[in-house]
């Protein structure tokens, strides 16, 4: 065999033993990657009862009910719809009506989404990516960097980063 050959025989090995290793990677990773979601998003996209999802959104006025011991519900709303989250633990400090929230878990059979972890807005300069996208295809909020005439909110919804 020549050069030539070999040289193509150990990038081929090479990118093959790549391909595999993040084929591993990825199969290993499938249940523990949480996809974002906005409350119209879940109303529109069905999805299992064993995913994880990443909901992220405003908690609803008035929606807020502290129940036995740490067992909290309460709705979290992209202005279009609102889904009413169940969490039990001790919330973030910066946790409160109208401010930006984010919760990991599952949406249960009934539709409430069960929460394991909530995460609450940190500064009013920070919203994630996918966040600012989405208010802003609903037309609600346009921050710095985008076009048109329509003003942000009194109070954007600033989320936190994990």
């Amino acid at each position: 065999m020549t050069r030539k050959g070999q040289r193509f025989l150990l990038i081929g090995t090479a990118l093959s033993v790549l391909a595999v290793a993040t084929g591993l990677v990825l199969f290993a990773m499938r249940d523990s990657i949480a996809f974002f979601s906005s409350p119209t998003d879940l109303y529109s996209q069905p999805t299992t009862e064993t995913q994880r999802i990443r909901l992220g959104g405003l908690v609803a006025e008035g929606t807020v009910i502290r129940g036995v011991g740490d067992t909290v519900r309460f709705g979290v709303t992209d202005t279009n719809a609102t889904i009413e989250v169940a969490y039990t633990g001790i919330l973030p400090d910066l946790f409160r009506e109208g401010q930006g929230v984010v919760t990991e878990g599952y949406l249960g059979p009934d539709g409430t989404f069960q929460a394991d972890t909530v995460l609450a807005r940190h500064d009013e300069n920070y919203m994630p990516t996918e966040v600012a996208e989405s208010l802003r295809a609903q037309g609600v909020w346009q921050g710095e960097g985008s076009e048109g005439t329509q003003h942000p909110p009194a109070n954007p919804p600033a989320l936190n980063a994990y």
